[in-house]
């Protein structure tokens, strides 16, 4: 980012009107091993459901991070920018100057609709210099929203990056070590419930909803098909072994792992979480998909053949 870019922010933030009130969201929750929070600033946005919560994330982000919200009517926009309290500082340092920038607002006094104000996800890097390219305060008639104003799909695009979904653990048998040509079976435990949702909320205006559900996993052998056979035949969470089980979801590996790094294999499964947006409108996404990886040292049995 450009270092002028936070001092030139801070400057605009100086010299224009104070925005009416509003909130902040926060939703902290694990991305690829790392901590990320989703923060929602200048936004009355609420998200809620399968959030944080100890989960998992994919690293999706809101394809546009800056947005105009609906707010306060003309007349409760004059009032709250001439409140004597909570503008007496501006008013008191250029008296003129204010009366000069009250006037847009006292302009479309008794007028149908709404000022808009912008709000932008500060946890994407682009967030803020996307906020400082918008007004501070454009006027809307009833029933219409402006360019760049939130739109459905937006508010579900935030809703998709605030979900998550449990932290797997990957079971094999054989646990400790498997062996060259020896089925190794897997499947998860930890799942829980199977379905996650994340509803985002403009108070007042309108709500979207996601829903993931698990549907299968992806097994990566971590090494190629020259060295590993991988079967996937898996359903949602994976085949645990059972004795004269058929091996359907797995991997057999058919060479030791004696000559790679550590002398192990690096086995990840993958689950896959398909998402819809409760409505059946016409939003797609891609589905959540996080990983886990363990380590699995593959030897060679040995024998010895006498006359």
């Amino acid at each position: 980012m450009n270092p002028l870019i936070p001092v030139l922010i801070t400057g605009l933030l100086l010299l224009t009107p104070t925005p009416p009130p509003s909130t902040s969201t926060e939703v902290t929750h694990r991305d690829d091993g790392r901590t990320k929070i989703l923060t929602l600033r200048n936004s009355k946005i609420v998200v809620n459901g399968d959030v944080g919560k100890g989960g998992r994330s994919d690293s999706y982000r809101i394809k546009r991070p800056c947005w105009y919200e609906p707010g306060l009517s003309a007349d409760e926009m004059i009032k709250f920018q001439t409140d004597p309290k909570a503008q007496f500082s501006r008013i008191k340092a250029d008296e003129s100057s204010f009366k000069k920038f009250i006037q847009p607002f006292l302009d479309k006094k008794g007028q149908p609709g709404n000022w808009w104000t912008p709000a932008y996800d500060a946890s994407d890097p682009n967030g803020a210099v996307c906020w400082a390219g918008l007004e501070l305060f454009i006027f809307v008639p009833p029933n219409e929203t402006p360019p760049s104003g939130i739109t459905f799909e937006q508010l579900a695009e935030i809703a998709r990056a605030a979900i998550t979904v449990p932290e797997q653990t990957v079971k094999l048998s054989p646990d400790a070590k498997s062996f060259v040509n020896l089925p190794t079976f897997v499947w998860l435990e930890g799942i829980g419930q199977p379905r996650r949702t994340a509803t985002a909320t403009l108070p007042g205006v309108m709500s979207a909803t996601v829903v993931a559900t698990l549907q299968n996993i992806k097994i990566d052998a971590g090494t190629g098909k020259d060295r590993a056979e991988v079967r996937e035949q898996c359903g949602a969470t994976g085949k645990p072994y059972a004795k004269g089980a058929a091996f359907t979801c797995g991997v057999q590996y058919l060479r030791s792992s004696i000559d790679q790094p550590r002398q192990v294999y690096q086995l990840t499964v993958t689950t896959v979480w398909p998402v819809t947006v409760a409505g059946q409108v016409p939003v797609q996404f891609a589905p959540v998909e996080v990983g886990v990886t363990r380590d699995v040292p593959v030897g060679e049995v040995q024998s010895n053949v006498r006359p």
